[in-house]
């Protein structure tokens, strides 16, 4: 007959292998299985390096699919009573990794023996060993091991050592975000703990988990110290950041209580907590004062921070205000446009795209300034992606001039000193930038032409000659113009004849003369012809 019990009892089973859980992972390749009887001696050593190295053997090769329950009760009986600092890590570490259930689902008898043996640990005079303790119980989903202890993780919440209280924390928010019933005033708990606290970390790990079990009261101890936030710990900082933002999502009434503080934030020491309140400050309010501050936090962190990746994240957010907050970021395109002195072409080429999108009539000739000086700097060497950077600087101005026409002479002298550039596309791409301002602005032809009859000679690029000659020729109309051009192109071409002339090979005269010798026939004495 069918029995939904037993099947719901097998599909728990199944379920639990399936769901069997992994708290680190350590991939040996070349590693070596021994058998089951020699780990077996080591573990019975008395020698304390061969038992650490034989259970460090042991981690490895569960962790890479061994089952090796079988050693559970060597383990217990030989290396558990031992004091040994470093073994007692590597113990932690081994009941993390090995099977604590049976066949059955029952948590298995030996774990009564482990239990014991956290429970001294946990009361042990060396505050490392009870932390070694604690952070094996904030790793592990066991209820039948940590239901016991319970009372033990409290105590340790008065310890002395900081280093012991934060892990204190970390066990019963696990606890209690496991197995809520075990432990039902955790909240309350540590909300009175962190009022006495005074370790940021120890702090900041009861602060995460108000956040996550209780809300209502991480909300009541933030704004109980809103005023001396800018007093804690970075880390702190960025977690109650954290949790002003997500009550803000939540209820967007609130943000006024928290704005004023965020504000204060902004011009911490720290780089996280600065690049946060940025964020914070812009998904809070939308007004211009918020936005500015926000753009001069990514604007200082682009110029002073030395981490490349950190940079083109930033350039990322300065992009996606752009899309939201043009105006604002036009007035302040001078401070991030600063970045592009970074030696990084990919930095260079995210902020020449944005500055593209910013330009305005009021900013224009700013940045004209400054992209002139910037392709002055690049280097004329093939380096490191100088040419693609100096092409990609040739198409920036190009497009500001197309835009703002005005400026067309301020940057056409600079440009055109690069037409004989050995680079076939940046050289290309100024050469047809000269050819469309010669079109468009009369004014500037005089000076223009006499630039390329002087850049004429050193043209290195067959295309770039023949937009330089078609310029020359369709443009030059005085008899002074018409002579400078002609000049430049006949020097170009060199002196007559263009095909060198061999002196051992035969002119076409003499080739002609002796092969007509050739072909004549010859007239013997007697009157007759001779064969050939």
């Amino acid at each position: 007959r069918f029995d939904p019990a037993l099947l719901n009892g097998a599909l728990a089973i199944s379920r639990m292998a399936m769901e069997k859980q992994c708290t680190y992972l350590i991939f040996e390749e070349d590693l070596i299985r021994p058998e089951v009887a020699d780990l077996s001696l080591g573990l019975q050593d008395p020698d304390i390096k061969v038992k650490a190295q034989t259970l460090k053997t042991i981690i490895l090769l569960m962790l890479n699919g061994e089952q090796l329950g079988s050693l559970l009760m060597k383990v217990i009986q030989y290396v558990v009573p031992n004091d040994d600092k470093p073994l007692k890590k590597l113990l932690y570490l081994y009941l993390e990794a090995v099977e604590k259930r049976g066949p059955d689902g029952n948590l298995l008898p030996e774990m009564i023996l482990i239990c014991n043996m956290i429970r001294n640990d946990l009361n042990h005079p060396n505050e490392f060993v009870r932390g070694s303790a604690l952070r094996f119980l904030s790793r592990i989903k066991e209820k039948d091991i940590l239901e016991p202890l319970v009372s033990s993780l409290k105590v340790n919440l008065e310890h002395r050592q900081s280093y012991v209280r934060r892990n204190a924390v970390l066990a019963i928010y696990n606890t209690y975000r496991l197995f809520e019933e075990l432990i039902p005033d955790g909240p309350e708990l540590i909300r009175e703990f962190i009022d006495s606290e005074n370790d940021v970390s120890a702090k900041r790990n009861s602060f995460v988990m108000l956040c996550n079990t209780d809300q209502e009261r991480a909300v009541s101890y933030l704004l109980s110290i809103i005023d001396q936030l800018e007093s804690f710990g970075d880390i702190i900082q960025l977690v109650m950041l954290e949790l002003i933002r997500k009550v803000c999502r939540q209820d967007p009434f609130q943000k006024s209580r928290f704005l004023r503080a965020v504000f204060n934030l902004q011009s911490s020491a720290s780089n996280s907590v600065a690049f946060e309140c940025a964020g914070t400050l812009v998904s809070l309010s939308s007004s211009q004062t918020a936005v500015k501050t926000a753009v001069h936090v990514y604007c200082q962190l682009l110029s002073s921070h030395s981490d490349n990746n950190v940079k083109l994240i930033v350039i990322d957010k300065l992009a996606d205000l752009q899309q939201k907050h043009s105006d604002v970021l036009k007035s302040l395109i001078m401070d991030f446009i600063r970045g592009m002195s970074s030696p990084n072409l990919d930095i260079k080429m995210k902020i020449l795209e944005l500055v593209l999108l910013l330009i305005s009539p009021s900013n224009i000739e700013e940045v004209i300034v400054v992209l002139k000086k910037e392709i002055l700097k690049v280097p004329t060497s093939d380096g490191e992606g100088a040419a693609e950077y100096r092409q990609a600087l040739v198409q920036a101005i190009h497009s500001c001039v197309l835009r703002f026409p005005d400026i067309a002479g301020t940057v056409v002298d600079t440009l055109i000193d690069f037409i004989s550039d050995a680079d076939a596309r940046s050289s290309s791409d100024v050469v047809v930038f000269v050819r469309e301002v010669v079109e468009t602005f009369p004014r500037l032809r005089e000076g223009i032409l006499t630039k390329v009859v002087e850049y004429f000679p050193a043209i290195k690029v067959a295309k770039v000659f023949r937009v330089a000659m078609w310029i020359l020729s369709e443009y030059s109309h005085t008899p002074e113009e018409v002579d400078s051009a002609f000049a430049a192109i006949k020097s170009s071409l060199g002196t007559l004849p263009f095909l060198e002339v061999d002196a051992s090979t035969p002119s076409p005269d003499s080739t002609a003369v002796a092969g007509a010798a050739r072909s004549s026939p010859a007239v013997l004495s007697d009157g007759t012809y001779a064969s050939q």
